[in-house]
């Protein structure tokens, strides 16, 4: 009885209602310092590794991570989301969900195996075969932990999953460049995903008391397979859609172009996960407990989706006005031909911290099923853009993809909100908070560049940046919605503090 009353406590959510805000509010500093530190472990793991690695060994990792990536979604298949977002759960369902996950990552172990002969042939070059099995070997602990986190994520547990999300990466790291330290080469990128996992893994299971008991058939898995199902088709046609431009840079231009385009990608999307994906942590469970109450969903939504616009924006028009300096900087002389691809990739950032947002109003309303035939639309657009780039290089994708985002961010916004409680007018707002502040930092900055002549990155990044935080308060002093931002951050700072002082 005991251990059946402990099984449960993963299940109930009711207790969190009482506190949903003030749950939230700590999960999303809690999450944000994890993230915070998250970043700097990544971005001082790509100094090191951009400067022991080449260009071309990150381009073969690329060309095998897109093909594994997208497998990889075949795991989860939505369940992690769809335990959740459900308001009801029980042992047996979970218990059920946990061994289809388990099936699924062995599954997909063996058909990236199976692929890698095929992937070595599509990009003409025999190294990605030996890489391709070594990394088909990783996932089989992936699925060891989808349901743990899930439950974790449920519970609003977010300090334990910032320690999990730490111990992982650290892990990763410090074993990657060791290995290339020693000369491992691009093998020190295999191995920093194998690392990785496997200590991710553990902790998981350490922090986590949920035990699995045995698959229960008629446990009322089915809706929930479906949702995930829904889920799952839209984000394989969204990733398919969204590594195409690596794929087809890789198959027609070559593994330096495309680790070139690749890493100028993840350089610029860096910053913005470490802001979306903590919020995001927070804001599904947190908007699935108030999902029947529409003017509160609504309000705490796009509280929400303001707190990333004010902070996100400001920082992609300083990685824009900065490319050329942040590239030298923290990739190094030998990727400046990135630069181009940063800046012009950094004008279709912009607008990713409104569009990424639309998903949390598709999950926690439970409409996946909007949310794939979306997934359908945009993934023919995505591919044509890049298609149609290609013909003018690297240089051409970029532009590609970043005008598909201008022309049919509208439509995004308007398919979303065709049903439930938010409605793509209320997102005027918003729009005008992020064009004030990406237009207020791109214009100082860029007349700083121009009048002052500066050419030392570290002097140059340095002023900018500083000036970029200066335009931001005095902007959001100014905005209601602004005020309240730095309302929270004072608060915030102020306990963080207190709490210091009265440890010392």
């Amino acid at each position: 009885m005991v251990e059946e009353s402990f099984q449960n406590n993963f299940f109930d959510t009711e207790y969190l209602k009482a506190d949903l805000k003030g749950r939230s509010v700590r999960g999303g500093a809690v999450t944000m310092a994890a993230q915070g530190a998250r970043f700097f472990l990544q971005m001082g793991s790509t100094v090191v590794l951009a400067r022991l690695l080449t260009p071309q060994d990150f381009g073969l990792i690329a060309m095998v991570t897109v093909v594994t990536g997208f497998v990889a979604m075949f795991k989860d298949m939505g369940l992690s989301m769809a335990t959740v977002q459900r308001a009801e759960i029980n042992h047996a369902q979970i218990s059920t969900l946990f061994w289809i996950n388990v099936v699924l990552s062995l599954c997909v172990m063996l058909v990236v195996a199976a692929l890698a002969p095929a992937i070595a042939w599509f990009y003409g070059e025999p190294r990605l075969t030996w890489i391709t099995l070594a990394l088909a070997g990783a996932f089989i602990f992936g699925g060891l932990t989808i349901q743990h986190q899930a439950l974790l994520r449920r519970q609003m547990r977010f300090r334990s999953l910032a320690v999990i999300g730490i111990i992982g990466m650290l892990a990763g790291i410090v074993a990657a460049i060791i290995a290339a330290w020693y000369g491992a080469g691009y093998w020190a990128l295999v191995i920093k995903q194998f690392a990785g996992t496997i200590a991710g893994t553990i902790a998981v299971w350490v922090v986590c008391g949920w035990r699995p008991g045995l698959p229960v058939r008629h446990s009322g898995v089915r809706k929930m397979l479906a949702f995930g199902g829904n889920l799952t088709g839209f984000n394989v046609i969204n990733y398919a859609a969204a590594q195409i431009d690596r794929v087809l840079i890789g198959r027609y231009i070559g593994a330096g172009p495309v680790g070139l385009y690749h890493k100028a990608y993840n350089l610029l999307l860096l910053p913005l996960r470490q802001l979306n994906a903590p919020v995001t942590a927070v804001a599904i469970p947190a908007l699935s407990r108030i999902a029947d109450d529409p003017q509160r969903y609504r309000k705490a939504y796009f509280k929400m989706l303001n707190y990333i616009v004010m902070l996100a924006v400001p920082g992609v028009a300083f990685l824009i006005a900065t490319s050329d300096w942040i590239v030298r900087l923290v990739l190094g002389p030998q990727w400046d031909e990135s630069a181009r691809i940063f800046a012009i990739l950094g004008f279709a950032a912009l607008l990713m911290p409104i569009g990424n947002t639309t998903g949390w109003l598709y999950v926690t309303q439970g409409r996946t099923r909007d949310m794939l035939h979306w997934g359908f639309i945009d993934g023919v657009i995505k591919i044509l853009s890049v298609v149609i780039g290609l013909f003018w290089g690297i240089t051409g994708v970029a532009f590609g993809v970043t005008i598909r985002c201008y022309v049919f961010a509208p439509l995004c916004i308007w398919f979303c909100c065709r049903k439930g409680p938010v409605r793509s007018r209320y997102f005027l707002p918003t729009f005008l908070y992020a064009g004030v502040l990406s237009i207020s930092v791109l214009t100082i900055i860029s007349m700083f560049r121009r009048f002052s002549g500066m050419s030392d990155p570290v002097a140059g990044v340095t002023i900018s940046f500083a000036a970029t935080i200066g335009i931001v308060l005095i902007i959001l002093w100014f905005l209601p919605e602004g005020r309240s931002i730095l309302k929270v951050i004072a608060n915030f700072v102020f306990i963080k503090m207190k709490e210091f002082i009265c440890r010392g």
